[in-house]
C-alpha cells in the first residue's frame, strides 16, 4: 500500500467514529520519499490533510503534498509569531506535482514535528482535559510522561514549533493536550501513531469516568424537566417558525436568504438544560476553535422553563434575541482592529430551549446540523471538565482572533458562490411522481431543502433519497384533505430544516366524467382533495411564513383546463378554476408579508404522472378517440408549438416564478401549455 493510500485509510477509520474527532475536525499526516520525477532522485514529502474536507471521508485529493525540505527550511525565514500568518502563502511554495488540497493552517505542525506519521484530533475526552482549569496537573496525572501538556495557542507556525521542541525533550511523549484546543498523537509506523491516539482518547474518557464528580452540571433544576416526547416535539414545531426568523435577521439582510435549521432533542441536550449549572456554562461558550467557529462564541438561551406558554416563550425569545445581538456587537467591537473583517453577523446559531432541546442553524443542512453536532461535542467537553475540575475555555480575545482571523476570511471568501435557492426550504406535495416529483427535484438542484409530501409515505421516501438524502429532502405521508394531516406534514418541515419558504400546492387526481355520470361523491372527492387540500396546506403553512418574516412563495399546479372547458371534466376543471383563483386571492392576502403567490397552468403532462397512470390517461384517451399510449402525442399536435409538456417543464416555470429573477411577480398564472389559444389568459 503507498503511503498515501495508508494514510487515508488511517484517516478514514478515525475520522469515522465521532469519539475521536467532530466532522471535518483534525488532520493527519505521513512523511515518507518517493522519486523526484524531474531529477530521478529520492526526494522526501509530506502527505498532509489539507484545508477543508473531513478525515472520515479523505479522499486523495484531499491531501497536499509538500517537499519535506523546502517547508522546513520555512523555520530559517519565519518572521515571528506576529507575522506567522504570512508562512501559511509560503507553504503553496513547498507544493510538490500537480493538483491536491490547499495546505491548511496546521502543516507547520505536521511537518515540523520529527515523527513520519502524526495526527491531530478534536476527541470530546482529550478537549475535556485541555479545558479544565488544572489541565496541565491532569494531564501528567493520567498520562505520566507518555503525553506533555502545550498550552494554548492559536493554530499556526508558532504552535508546531513549540510541539516540535516538547517532542524533542519529551524522548518518552506519544503525544500532547493542547490547551483549550485537542491532541496531536505521533508514531514511527502508520499503526503506531493510530494506536497512540486511540490511547490518549480512550485514557482521558476511562479516567473521566472513573474519577467524575456524580452530578458535574450540579442539581436538576426545579421545572426544567423535558417535556413528554410529543408535547416537546409539538413545542419545538411551534417555536420554530420565531426561532428561525430571529436566527436569520442579519443573512435575509444581507442576502435575502434565511438560514436553515436543525432541531435535536436528544438526552445529552435535554440533561444538559435540566441541570442547575448549565446557564453559567452556557455563558462561558465552547473553546476548541472547531467548535466556536461553527457555533459562534456562545449560544442563546430561553431563560424560562417548559411549562411556560409558547406565546410566553415567543415573546421572551425575540427579547434575548435582541440583546444577543447587542452583546455579539459588543463582543466585535471590544477586539476588533482597523484591519479586522466586517463583523458577519450577530444572530445566534445555537438556541437553546429547556424541556424542547436545541436550534441549530447554518447557510445549508449539513452546516447547520454539524453545528448542533458540534454543541453536543462542547457540552461533552463541559461535562468531562466539569466532572474533574472546572471548566475554563479560552480567552474571548483568543476566540475574536480565530473568528475573525484573516485566513478564516481567506478561507470563506474562497467558497463558492450559493444556488439561487439555496438556505429556502420548500413544501412539495404529490411529490412522490410526475410534476411533483420533478419539481422536487429541481427546487433541490437549485439549492433548496426539499419536503416530499405524498399520500405513499414510501413512495415519498424513496424520491427524497433520489433527490439526495436528509440534507437535501425528506419524505412525509399527508393526506391534503385532511386538516390534522397537513399540520403534521408542516411540522414536520419546520422540524426537519428550520421553517417553510416555498410552497408548492401540486397534489391532486382526477375523475374523467360527464356531467350526468358524475356522483356527488366524485365532486366531493375531488374538491377535497385539491380545492380544500391547497386551502389547507396554504394555510397551515402561511402561519409559519408570516411568523418567520422572511417573505416566502405559494405556487399552485392549476391547468389550462382552469381556463380551458372540455367535454366531460366537470369535477376535476371546476377544482382547476378554484385554485386558480385561490391563486389570486392569497396573493392579495399575503402580499403584505412579502409572500408572492403564483400559479402554473400545465397542459395534460402525461409521462410519468401518477393520475395519468391511475387511469385518467384511459379516461382521456376514450374521450378523444386516440390510444393511451399515444396520447401525449395527440395533446402536443394540438398545441401552436406541436410540442409535449413534460414534468420538467413545469418544474422549470415553478422555480422561474420562485428564483431570483421573478421578486416582484405575484397573482400570476404562467402557462406551460406549449400553445394552447383556447387557454390564453385574458
Amino acid at each position: 500500500m503507498s503511503i498515501a493510500a495508508e494514510l487515508i485509510a488511517r484517516s478514514n477509520r478515525l475520522g469515522a467514529d465521532p469519539k475521536n474527532t467532530n466532522y471535518a475536525g483534525g488532520n493527519t499526516s505521513a512523511k515518507g520519499t518517493e522519486t523526484d520525477p524531474v531529477t530521478g532522485e529520492p526526494v522526501e514529502l509530506l502527505w498532509v490533510k489539507g484545508s477543508g474536507g473531513d478525515l472520515g471521508t479523505l479522499k486523495e485529493a484531499g491531501l497536499a503534498v509538500l517537499r519535506l525540505d523546502r517547508m522546513r527550511s520555512l523555520v530559517d525565514v519565519y518572521p515571528g509569531v506576529e507575522r506567522e500568518d504570512e508562512m501559511v502563502a509560503a507553504f503553496d511554495y513547498c507544493l510538490h506535482g500537480k493538483g491536491g488540497a490547499a495546505p491548511s493552517i496546521d502543516t507547520a505542525m505536521h511537518g515540523l514535528v520529527d515523527a513520519p506519521h502524526v495526527d491531530h484530533l478534536h476527541p470530546d475526552s482529550g478537549i475535556a482535559v485541555a479545558t479544565s482549569a488544572d489541565g496541565e496537573e491532569l494531564t501528567t496525572k493520567i498520562f505520566g510522561d507518555r503525553v506533555v501538556w502545550v498550552p494554548w495557542r492559536r493554530p499556526g507556525f508558532q504552535l508546531g514549533l513549540d510541539i516540535a521542541e516538547i517532542k524533542a525533550k519529551s524522548p518518552d511523549a506519544i503525544g500532547c493536550i493542547l490547551g483549550g484546543h485537542g491532541i496531536t498523537a505521533w508514531g514511527g509506523t502508520s499503526e503506531e501513531a493510530e494506536r497512540n491516539s486511540l490511547w490518549i482518547i480512550d485514557t482521558a474518557a476511562a479516567y473521566i469516568s472513573e474519577n467524575s464528580k456524580a452530578e458535574p452540571f450540579g442539581s436538576a433544576l426545579e421545572g426544567y424537566a423535558p417535556l413528554p416526547e410529543a408535547e416537546r416535539r409539538a413545542r419545538a414545531a411551534a417555536l420554530a417558525p420565531t426561532v428561525r426568523g430571529l436566527a436569520s435577521t442579519d443573512s435575509f439582510a444581507d442576502t435575502g436568504r434565511g438560514m436553515v435549521g436543525h432541531f435535536d432533542d436528544s438526552s445529552v441536550v435535554l440533561d444538559f438544560l435540566a441541570s442547575s449549572e448549565h446557564p453559567r456554562l452556557a455563558a462561558l461558550g465552547t473553546s476548541c476553535p472547531d467548535h466556536f467557529l461553527r457555533t459562534k462564541v456562545r449560544p442563546l438561551v430561553l431563560d424560562l422553563p417548559p411549562t411556560s406558554t409558547v406565546e410566553e416563550s415567543i415573546d421572551r425569545l425575540k427579547e434575548l434575541a435582541a440583546s444577543y445581538r447587542e452583546d455579539y456587537q459588543g463582543y466585535y467591537d471590544r477586539h476588533a482592529t482597523p484591519d479586522s473583517p466586517a463583523i458577519r453577523g450577530a444572530d445566534p446559531l445555537i438556541v437553546l430551549v429547556p424541556g424542547v432541546g436545541m436550534f441549530s442553524y447554518g447557510k445549508d443542512k449539513q452546516t447547520a446540523r454539524v453545528a448542533g453536532e458540534f454543541y453536543v461535542n462542547a457540552i461533552n467537553v463541559m461535562r468531562g471538565a466539569e466532572g474533574l475540575s472546572t471548566y475554563q475555555p479560552i480567552d474571548e480575545s483568543e476566540k475574536f482572533r480565530i473568528e475573525y482571523w484573516a485566513l478564516e476570511e481567506a478561507k470563506l471568501q474562497r467558497m463558492p458562490n450559493p444556488k439561487p435557492l439555496a438556505g429556502r426550504i420548500a413544501l412539495v406535495t404529490g411529490a412522490a411522481s410526475g410534476i411533483g416529483k420533478a419539481t422536487a427535484a429541481k427546487l433541490a438542484a437549485e439549492g433548496a431543502c426539499v419536503v416530499i409530501g405524498d399520500l405513499d409515505l414510501q413512495k415519498a421516501e424513496d424520491a427524497a433519497d433520489e433527490i439526495g438524502g436528509p440534507d437535501a429532502a425528506v419524505g412525509q405521508a399527508v393526506d391534503v384533505s385532511n386538516e390534522a394531516a397537513v399540520q403534521a406534514m408542516v411540522d414536520a418541515a419546520v422540524l426537519a430544516f428550520g421553517g417553510v419558504d416555498l410552497v408548492v400546492n401540486n397534489a391532486g387526481l382526477s375523475l374523467s366524467k360527464s356531467l350526468l355520470d358524475t356522483t356527488e361523491a366524485d365532486w366531493d372527492l375531488q374538491h377535497a382533495v385539491m380545492a380544500k387540500g391547497s386551502f389547507l396546506v396554504s394555510k397551515a403553512a402561511a402561519r409559519v411564513l408570516i411568523e418567520q418574516q422572511l417573505g416566502g412563495d405559494v405556487v399552485y399546479i392549476s391547468s389550462k383546463n382552469s381556463i380551458f372547458a372540455g367535454p366531460n371534466n366537470i369535477a376535476y376543471a371546476a377544482t382547476k378554476a378554484d385554485q386558480a383563483h385561490q391563486v389570486r386571492l392569497l396573493a392579495a392576502e399575503l402580499g403584505g408579508h412579502g409572500v408572492k403567490v403564483n400559479g402554473v397552468n400545465p397542459d395534460g403532462v402525461v409521462q410519468g404522472s401518477g393520475i395519468f397512470a391511475g387511469g385518467w390517461g384511459a379516461q382521456r384517451a376514450a374521450v378523444y378517440g386516440v390510444d393511451e399510449k399515444d396520447l401525449g402525442k395527440f395533446y402536443a399536435q394540438r398545441t401552436i408549438l406541436k410540442r409535449e409538456v413534460l414534468p420538467e417543464h413545469i418544474a422549470n416555470a415553478v422555480f422561474v416564478l420562485c428564483g431570483p429573477e421573478l421578486t416582484h411577480t405575484t397573482g400570476l398564472h404562467v402557462p406551460v401549455d406549449a400553445g394552447v389559444a383556447a387557454a390564453f389568459l385574458r
